[in-house]
């Protein structure tokens, strides 16, 4: 009876979860559909670039080539030891629009991608800043659209949500739920409500008008965030400015990470840091996954009467329909990925408090943060 009671509370859980998300998801519209800019506002592209040499060409030629005419690039390379810096090299002489700015020192108090990002808004002059990652891929007519939304919208803010691949079939099956996950926790068609809490901050696509990220208090606000690109969106929504999401399929893509090993340790380094370091709010977190993620259509399966079962297929025919939404582009299918997903998000946040709790900090791009230190209270990096 226990049992059954679990899967009715999992089963309307469930439908009701899918039903709201796609709901709210086609509010989400598509940065494809935007018409191009009519005036084309001054726009500094800044890139924080480290040991990037595998991703680096293909992500720079995409920007480089923009049909957009008011743009620069600025690239902070922020002390690379692989082959980044020659790369660089061979764009500088090729493509005018584009500098770039070696970093050799870190100063205390700051992690490397966050001092570079701000070392990129101090050598620029432009109205609008759009941080990006070196690994995105841009369409030529991506930054034309997103500046005519903006315009047209009076935005403070825009964020694009990245079409996300991989070539590891598997990893491209688990990216279905950190899709779910994400959307239902951070609610980003929300994000444009004044009267909602909801923010986002996309790392690969953060377009800010340059007087709004400075009335936001900048970089300097977030200095040792290691998800700083979900920070700068809340600095953003609480200074009161507007901000807005679009679906980038087709405009906006990346390949996050290549396997499911590089996924878990990347996601393994700032997991934490999104519960704020809180030992409880972590614990909470992975109860929810596994309660509600992981075990539910297992244990129905495996363990369930006819009903019980019944219920099971229930759950995946709506998970299947959320998967084979336009928003992202999953498949049907990644829906029986979702148990063994919602195991590793619960691994990772587990071993990303543990780790990090045990050696008292984190370490980033080969230095030490104490645990201290990133709550704010004393200390400088190793």
């Amino acid at each position: 009876m226990t049992l059954f009671y679990y899967s009715l509370i999992a089963t309307i859980g469930w439908v009701s979860i899918i039903i709201y998300l796609l709901i709210n998801g086609k509010k989400i519209s598509y940065l494809k559909l935007q018409p191009l800019a009519e005036t084309e506002p001054a726009v500094a592209i800044i890139i924080a670039v480290r040991n990037e040499e595998a991703d680096l060409e293909k992500a720079l030629q995409s920007v480089c080539n923009l049909h957009y005419a008011n743009y620069r690039i600025i690239v902070l390379n922020d002390r690379s030891t692989d082959g980044t810096a020659a790369i660089l090299a061979g764009f500088t002489g090729r493509y005018p629009q584009l500098t770039v700015t070696h970093i050799t020192t870190l100063p205390d108090g700051w992690l490397g991608k966050n001092h570079a990002l701000y070392q990129g808004y101090l050598n620029s002059t432009e109205e609008w800043m759009l941080f990006t990652d070196a690994d995105v891929a841009f369409h030529p007519d991506s930054l034309s659209k997103a500046a005519a939304y903006v315009t047209k919208n009076r935005l403070d803010h825009l964020c694009i949500l990245p079409e996300v691949i991989s070539r590891s079939e598997m990893l491209n099956g688990m990216l279905g739920t950190f899709t779910l996950l994400f959307m239902l926790q951070f609610r980003p068609w929300a994000a444009i409500n004044p009267k909602s809490k909801a923010s986002i901050g996309i790392g690969a696509f953060n377009l800010i008008r340059r007087e709004a990220y400075e009335k936001a208090g900048t970089h300097q606000r977030i200095k040792l965030r290691p998800d700083d690109d979900l920070k700068l969106g809340d600095l953003i929504k609480a200074a009161g400015l507007r901000q807005e999401v679009l679906a980038g399929r087709g405009y906006i893509g990346l390949e996050w990470y290549r396997n499911v090993g590089e996924f878990v340790n990347g996601l393994m380094k700032n997991s934490f840091a999104v519960a704020d370091y809180s030992v409880l709010k972590t614990i909470g977190g992975i109860i929810a996954i596994l309660a509600l993620i992981a075990l539910p259509v297992p244990l129905m399966l495996i363990l369930g009467t006819p009903a019980e079962r019944i219920m099971a297929c229930l759950i995946l025919f709506f998970q299947a329909i959320f998967m084979a939404s336009p928003v992202l582009p999953n498949k049907w299918w990644h829906a029986v990925m979702i148990p063994f997903a919602g195991l590793l998000l619960a691994y990772i946040s587990a071993r990303s408090a543990f780790i990090t709790l045990k050696q008292g900090g984190i370490y980033w791009r080969d230095s030490f943060y104490s645990l201290d230190m990133l709550k704010g209270k004393t200390g400088k990096a190793i």
